[in-house]
């Protein structure tokens, strides 16, 4: 394991791995938590900061440019602060459980498979992880398989897992 490749990585890539995975480690905690109290209020806000910051460093980041400069991981960019918002509306609207699912959603989607891809090999986590981007085909079957399966079992904790209590 080496952080090398994130610090010759751009500024734009910095930016949002870091975010990326504040939001990733803050968005279990909160998944986690207790509910509706002050303290789920406080973090849920410094989540969705961090997943703003996630999408919008994902505009300046063009490493897979498959439609001009772009790719479809863009599409995230576009939909994260849309689904955000919706969820936000939803809590004050009084329709928590289309909160809990948007944002849950948002998570899953935004968090778990997309940053599961980033450990496929060629990508920068990848290459961190595991050194060099150049593999056998053996390798590359594992790097797809490792975050799939990750993404799906995290899925599946998240979405049985009853939650525990923080004190106000």
């Amino acid at each position: 394991m080496t952080l090398e490749p994130f610090f010759e990585a751009s500024l734009a890539i910095q930016i949002h791995m870091i975010a990326a995975m504040g939001a990733f480690f803050l968005g279990a905690v909160v998944l986690w938590i207790r509910k509706g109290n002050t303290t789920h209020k406080q973090l849920g806000k410094v989540w969705v900061l961090l997943m703003l910051v996630t999408s919008f460093s994902a505009f300046f980041i063009h490493e897979i440019q498959l439609w001009g400069n772009y790719s479809p991981i863009h599409i995230l960019a576009v939909t994260t602060p849309i689904s955000l918002v919706y969820a936000i509306y939803a809590a004050r609207k009084g329709n928590i459980q289309e909160h809990l699912r948007t944002m849950k959603a948002t998570y899953i989607g935004g968090m778990v498979i997309a940053g599961g891809f980033t450990f496929l090999p060629g990508r920068l986590n990848y290459e961190m992880l595991f050194g060099d981007s150049q593999t056998d085909v053996f390798e590359q079957a594992g790097g797809w398989l490792i975050p799939i399966i990750l993404a799906g079992l995290i899925a599946l904790y998240f979405s049985r897992r009853r939650p525990f209590e923080i004190n106000k």
